[in-house]
């Protein structure tokens, strides 16, 4: 008997295991993307393929593949020297610093409280408003009588 495991054992293993599986444990919601903050900006190669899908769409007027596209690029950038790499370089730094003042003026709004929202509105939506309003109009009605 030394060494063998019995079945009941196994089969809690089994049932263990399966319980670890995808999406079995508790997750954390995702936090909602503020639709303001200012999005990342490009590497230097994606300003290259911008600029690139152009280019390969008047060549290949015919190629709808997207894959295509991707690979041609990424051939012709680890073709490239340096030197024709700079331009595109410098100008995802350009995007990269106005990306950076962007990102402290959205901090710099976030941190004085400010989201966007007029502080003029309430919770109630525009229709419960107007029913309010049709409401308060009836009443004023039957009062004047």
């Amino acid at each position: 008997m030394k060494g063998k495991r019995s079945r009941a054992h196994e089969n809690d293993r089994d049932t263990k295991l399966k319980s670890r599986g995808a999406g079995a444990g508790k997750r954390k919601a995702k936090a909602a993307k503020d639709p303001n903050k200012p999005k990342r900006p490009p590497s230097a190669f994606f300003v290259f393929m911008e600029e690139f899908r152009q280019l390969f769409k008047r060549e290949n007027p015919n190629n709808k593949s997207v894959a295509a596209v991707g690979k041609a690029a990424g051939e012709k950038w680890k073709s490239m020297s340096d030197a024709e790499k700079a331009p595109y370089v410098a100008r995802a730094e350009s995007r990269k610093n106005d990306y950076s003042n962007s990102m402290k003026a959205y901090n710099k709004k976030l941190a004085e409280g400010d989201n966007g929202v007029e502080e003029n509105e309430s919770d109630k939506s525009k229709s419960e408003v107007k029913d309010e309003d049709e409401d308060g109009t009836e009443q004023e009605d039957e009062h004047d009588d």
